[in-house]
C-alpha cells in the first residue's frame, strides 16, 4: 500500500509540474520573445538612424541620442509585418511545415501544441474565447461565466453535451466543464475580452453598457 500511495503521489507531483509548464509556457514566450525583440532593435536601431540622420541623432553632449518608446514602438512594427507576411501562401507553407516538425518532436510537441492552441484560442484564426456564456454547473440558479469550445463532446460518451472553459478570478488557471447544452445561455452584450477581464478581476471591473446600446 505505502509503494502503490507513494506512486501515486510521484504521479501528482508530475502532473502538477506538467500543468505548471502549460500555464507559464504560454506567458514566458510570450515576454521572452518581445524582450528579445525589443533589445534586438534597441541595440541597432540607433546605430541606424545615426548613419541615416548624423545631425539629428547627435545629442548637444556630442552622445547619441536616445528616442524613448522607438525600439517598442518597432517591435510593435515588426510583429505586425511578420504577422502579415505569415498569410501569403508561400510563408504559410513554410511555417505549415515547421509546425508538422515541431508538433512531431518528442517532448518538445507537447508543449509547443499547448502554447500554439492556447495562443489561438486568444486571438488566432481558431479563436475559443471570443464568444462568452453563462454555464450552471454549481446550483440551479448560479450561474459563472466561461467560453465554448468545444461544441461537440461525444467521443467522451455525452452526446448532448458541450465543453466550457471557465476562467478562475485573479488567476491565469479555469476548469473544464462537460455541460449540457440546456444549461449554457449565450451573453450577447459583452464580447469575449471584457467577459474574460470582468471574471479575472473578479467581478469588479466596470461593464460599459452604453458601448453595446
Amino acid at each position: 500500500m505505502e509503494n502503490s500511495s507513494g506512486k501515486f503521489s510521484f504521479r501528482n507531483i508530475l502532473q502538477y509540474f506538467f500543468q505548471g509548464i502549460i500555464v507559464i509556457a504560454p506567458i514566458a514566450i510570450t515576454i521572452y520573445v518581445v524582450v528579445w525583440l525589443f533589445n534586438l532593435v534597441d541595440n541597432f536601431l540607433p546605430d541606424i538612424l545615426f548613419a541615416l540622420f548624423p545631425k539629428w541623432m547627435t545629442a548637444p553632449d556630442g552622445s547619441l541620442r536616445t528616442i524613448p518608446g522607438l525600439g517598442f514602438l518597432m517591435v510593435v512594427i515588426i510583429v505586425t509585418i511578420i504577422g502579415f507576411i505569415s498569410t501569403s501562401f508561400f510563408v504559410s507553407k513554410i511555417l505549415s511545415f515547421l509546425n508538422k516538425v515541431l508538433e512531431q518532436t518528442p517532448g518538445i510537441k507537447y508543449i509547443y501544441s499547448a502554447v500554439k492552441d492556447f495562443l489561438e484560442a486568444f486571438g488566432g484564426n481558431r479563436k475559443k474565447f471570443d464568444k462568452p456564456v453563462l454555464v450552471s454547473v454549481d446550483a440551479a440558479d448560479t450561474w459563472r461565466i466561461g467560453f465554448i469550445t468545444q461544441h461537440d463532446v461525444s467521443q467522451f460518451g455525452l452526446e448532448a453535451h458541450v465543453a466550457v472553459y471557465v476562467p478562475l478570478s485573479y488567476a491565469l488557471t479555469g476548469v473544464v466543464y462537460f455541460v449540457p447544452k440546456e444549461k449554457i445561455k449565450p451573453v450577447n452584450n459583452m464580447n469575449g475580452a471584457e467577459a474574460m477581464k470582468f471574471v479575472i478581476s473578479g467581478g469588479v471591473t466596470h461593464l460599459e453598457e452604453n458601448e453595446h446600446a
